[in-house]
């Protein structure tokens, strides 16, 4: 099933085809709605003119880059930042894995390393590394031993808790409903 993170067939269809595309996405999603940071790396690819390169961005001019992000309109709520955690985590892939994204999973031995390593990466906390671990296992196919476990609740089954459980408008909807009773029951505790 193709993925529809963004909810426009076109930065949807390059998620699906480009691991770089889609890691940047899960990056990017903090502080702005999840379509619009989805959305983010085929609106990068458009700036560049080609498809992204990790080794490129890792060595992108950082003003420059700074200013890919903020031109108008602005790829995130904090373009200039944003545009730093994605030229750290493009860094951390070419030192880590050589630049290939996909060996980021390709040989993990269970689900705890893999969340190591998402974890080890520049913005990815243990929450977002969860969410794309259960993204990865849902919708990508890539199932580790353990990587339901490791991916805490977010790897459960027939739950509607992050971007990991959006497959279509509906999904959608159902997730943002879980986020709004989440973020409702936490501030009822205050």
């Amino acid at each position: 099933m193709p993925l529809m993170l963004s909810q426009d067939s076109s930065a949807d269809e390059l998620l699906d085809r480009d691991p770089l595309a889609l890691l940047l996405g899960m990056l990017l999603d903090q502080q702005v709605p999840m379509e619009r940071a989805f959305a983010a790396p085929y609106q990068l690819k458009q700036r560049l003119g080609h498809d992204l390169d990790v080794h490129e961005l890792a060595d992108y001019d950082p003003d420059a880059l700074a200013q890919l992000f903020a031109s108008p309109p602005a790829l995130h709520r904090y373009p200039k930042s944003m545009a730093v955690r994605v030229q750290d985590l493009c860094r951390s892939l070419v030192k880590c894995y050589g630049g290939d994204v996909t060996a980021l999973w390709r040989d993990a031995t269970d689900g705890h390393e893999l969340l190591d390593r998402l974890v080890a990466l520049p913005g990815y906390g243990k929450q977002k590394a969860q969410i794309f671990l259960a993204l990865l296992g849902k919708q990508r196919n890539v199932r580790p031993t353990g990587w339901r476990e490791a991916a805490g609740p977010y790897g459960d089954e027939g739950v509607y808790r992050s971007v990991a459980d959006v497959t279509d408008a509906d999904s959608l909807a159902r997730v943002r409903e879980y986020k709004q009773q989440a973020k409702a029951a936490t501030k009822a505790k205050k």
